[in-house]
């Protein structure tokens, strides 16, 4: 084996310059925090604040302000990807002595046994433990298992146009979605001074029109954009995929991201859906290395990967396409009936209705005692004030919980609700026992943290929880209700049953 904890294989030496994903929300960026990348990632990143759905007649359809964000970090964010890869690069390096990651190095196979896994690439062999495949939609790795990627893809092909900005123009802040059945168009303001249009290319056009920058001009120049505004500086073409991997475990082998799944891109999902893997799954196999949970034990908790995720990725491409729909124009009458009630309660209330993408992260079932139920703290993640240390130091509740497990009191040590066996099994995962104080109240430990503003307790409260235990990932996986160790939910995924 391996003395690395870790080993990262790039095929890429160099980043990649053309920019793929447009967007990130709090929840990516609370994965990113726990790796503390999330300052330095956020300062090459500007703020989305308001969505559009208009045609180009210049009728509004839908507006959708973005909500504030409970969970400690900008509720949306519009990225440029080139500059964000280079920062997680850096943060990798952050961590040499546990990840090595190897440039400019490309897999060429995949083995497994009972014991262990061969990756072989085009410098050698190695074997490890587990491995983890996130080498995109055509997944070599994929193929060679022979899991099946079911689903269609729309055979539509469509441009992508990168621009730098010379001079602002109206409402370029506003992430715009020209609604018509012939020729939808997004129009989007990505990081650091960076815009781009999508543009669907018809039936009788093909690549070889929109070959070259003067081609390109035809159909920015349609929407009003000139050379005085922009100067292009990249575009690729691209269809639509909605496809799921028939399953994202093999053994020792998992699938990440789009090696797993493939959304559409109209609700800026699909690289955050890889990322939020990425979390869910890190921390369980970091249990499994440490030997901190038994054989039996480290199968369930693996096999709760796929049931915790597929669940949210499924919404969320299912979200993708119902927006992809309106920007389209084929709305079923059921969807053009809610956007009508919408649009109507927005101009009595003066405020959006709730979007299916402003809902906070929730987990059905999985590593966590029962299932989430309306009212329950358990599958949720709470929010993310600032909170203060008994001596006074502030900081956002993950930056004082660390990376491991914790459990929360409402105004007592949650230890003092806990059994003998109960308390042995989360002292061998680690855990830590934090008493959340009111801050008109004094402190009686050193772990004490004091509620500046009220949030966390008032979120226990609303949710009729005196304690949680939060797993690594910061979704909460046990309440008073039951504060034994998880043992996991094991059972498959089923997309058209759960």
């Amino acid at each position: 084996m391996s003395e690395d904890r870790t080993i990262a294989f790039e095929r890429e030496k160099d980043i990649y310059q053309r920019a793929r994903a447009v967007t990130v929300n709090d929840w990516t960026l609370r994965c990113f925090q726990s790796v503390g990348l999330d300052t330095l990632l956020v300062k090459d990143m500007d703020p989305h604040t308001l969505y559009r759905w208009k045609t180009f007649a210049g009728k509004e359809l839908m507006r959708m302000t973005v909500p504030p964000s409970a969970l400690g970090q900008p509720a949306a964010m519009a990225i440029y990807q080139p500059v964000m890869e280079q920062t997680l690069r850096d943060g990798a390096a952050r961590y040499a002595d546990h990840v090595s990651v190897r440039y400019g190095e490309t897999v060429t196979a995949v083995s497994q046994d009972a014991e262990s896994a061969t990756v072989t690439s085009d410098r050698g062999s190695v074997r490890v433990r587990y491995v983890l495949a996130c080498d995109g939609g055509s997944s070599p790795v994929r193929e060679r298992l022979g899991i099946r990627l079911l689903g269609d893809t729309n055979e539509t092909l469509w441009v992508v146009i990168d621009a730098k900005v010379k001079r602002w123009w109206p409402d370029r802040q506003i992430l715009t979605f020209w609604s018509d059945p012939r020729r939808p168009v997004v129009d989007i303001a990505l990081g650091i001074g960076n815009h781009r249009w999508e543009f669907p290319l018809a039936a009788h056009e093909s690549e070889a029109d929109f070959r070259t920058t003067d081609q390109l001009w035809t159909l920015l120049n349609s929407m009003g954009v000139t050379s005085d505004d922009v100067e292009i500086h990249q575009h690729a073409f691209y269809k639509h995929h909605v496809r799921r991997a028939e399953r994202w475990r093999d053994r020792r082998i998992f699938l990440l991201g789009d090696a797993a799944h493939l959304m559409p891109p109209w609700a800026g999902q699909g690289m955050q859906s890889g990322v939020r893997d990425a979390n869910n799954l890190a921390w369980k196999l970091g249990q499994v290395l440490s030997g901190t949970v038994d054989s039996a034990a480290a199968e369930s908790l693996l096999d709760s990967y796929e049931v915790e995720r597929a669940p949210n990725v499924a919404r969320m491409t299912a979200e993708s396409e119902r927006l992809g729909r309106l920007i389209k124009m084929q709305l079923s009458g059921r969807e053009k009936a809610g956007l009508m009630i919408g649009a109507v309660v927005a101009k009595l209330t003066g405020r959006t209705p709730p979007q299916p993408l402003a809902q906070g992260p929730a987990i059905a079932k999985g590593w966590q005692n029962g299932r989430s139920a309306k009212g329950s703290a358990i599958g949720r993640m709470p929010p993310q004030p600032f909170m203060s240390t008994a001596t006074g130091r502030r900081a956002r509740l993950d930056d004082h919980l660390g990376s491991g497990f914790v459990l929360l009191g409402d105004g007592r040590d949650p230890s003092t609700l806990l059994s003998a066996d109960q308390r042995a099994a989360w002292d061998r995962l680690g855990a830590r026992y934090v008493a959340v104080r009111p801050v008109d109240g004094g402190s009686e430990a050193a772990t004490d943290l004091i509620d500046l503003e009220g949030v966390v307790l008032d979120w226990m409260r609303r949710h009729a929880a005196t304690v949680i235990a939060l797993r690594p990932d910061r979704f909460v996986c046990a309440d008073q209700g039951d504060l034994s160790v998880p043992t996991g939910d094991g059972t498959s995924y089923n997309q058209d049953g759960d």
